[in-house]
């Protein structure tokens, strides 16, 4: 498979495929395709992982795309202004990312979900409790909402981030939930009751703006029934 991504804020990926070659995506991804491409929706690996993904905020089936009798092209397309990142995974080269951020990937590429370590503090650590873990071998595409920020940390070293804004992990870092400490940060701070700690070693990518933040303060604008 070739791939190019274009067009930042809305981005979109189109990739050129092999005769045979499998690309799978999550509902409504596709945004245009050659004739040749054939369509299947599948749950993946039985309605165990099909379940798994719904939890993570993806839906159950995924479609998965064939090129039938010679090459094929077929374009993805982002849901919410941002970027859309591509990640090749492999043996030791495991990534997590946010709830809803996978867009697509080779067809020997594997999702299922991951949990916080802890799962009482996770329990209302609100977007970071469950999130993708992606495995396998090939190439996936995620999405990013808003800019991205990159840090590399070291073995030990830890971020403390708003709830949300982590979009993609190394699997070899850890994530927990921590209180943000006093009565008055808590309820008059803004921030909510809990942050997400992040620490390595690995790579961390932020994203600057998330969508269930948008998706609050926009409900703030609309008219409530009465």
């Amino acid at each position: 498979m070739q791939y190019r991504i274009i067009g930042e804020p809305m981005s979109a990926v189109i990739c050129d495929v092999a005769p045979n070659e499998t690309l799978i995506t999550e509902g409504g991804a596709m945004s245009w395709m050659s004739p040749n491409m054939k369509m299947e929706t599948t749950s993946n690996g039985g309605i165990g992982k099909a379940f798994g993904r719904m939890l993570a905020g993806e839906s159950m089936f995924m479609n998965r795309y064939t090129a039938t009798g010679g090459n094929g092209q077929i374009t993805f397309g982002s849901k919410f202004p941002g970027s859309i990142r591509a990640f090749e995974v492999g043996p030791g080269k495991d990534i997590v990312v946010q709830k809803s951020g996978f867009l697509a990937a080779e067809s020997t590429v594997n999702l299922s979900v991951f949990f916080q370590k802890k799962f009482g503090s996770g329990l209302f650590g609100g977007e970071g409790f469950i999130m993708q873990r992606i495995s396998g071998s090939g190439i996936v595409f995620v999405e990013i909402d808003g800019s991205a920020c990159e840090y590399d940390l070291a073995d030990g070293q830890s971020i403390v981030l708003d709830t949300g804004h982590l979009a993609v992990m190394d699997a070899t870092c850890k994530i927990d939930i921590q209180t943000v400490p006093g009565l008055k940060n808590k309820f008059f701070g803004g921030e909510g009751f809990f942050n997400t700690v992040v620490t390595g070693p690995g790579k961390v990518i932020l994203q600057t703006m998330p969508i269930s933040t948008v998706a609050g303060e926009i409900r703030k604008f609309i008219p409530s029934s009465n």
